[in-house]
């Protein structure tokens, strides 16, 4: 039982965003013209990225999925 217990903050730090995924995740909203808080940013099991109630200047809210590269793969409004 106890080694459930300390193997669940081990596993949680797996889908920890570095701080330079966020960076270049920043870089790309800006490119986009959206704006997402970097605490709304989490890894997919694939690698990836999902953002959620990312603003785009214009066009509104979405949920956006990058992949492992950075590449948008889904956009979903809000």
């Amino acid at each position: 039982m106890l080694a459930l217990c300390l193997a669940g903050p081990a596993l949680a730090d797996d889908h920890m965003v570095s701080d330079e995924a966020k960076a270049k995740i920043a870089e790309i909203m800006t490119d986009m013209r959206c704006e997402v808080d970097p605490d709304d940013i989490e890894m997919t099991d694939e690698g990836g990225y999902d953002l959620d109630d990312v603003i785009c200047e214009g066009t509104g809210q979405f949920d956006i999925e990058l992949d492992a590269e950075f590449n948008e793969v889904g956009r979903r409004a809000e």
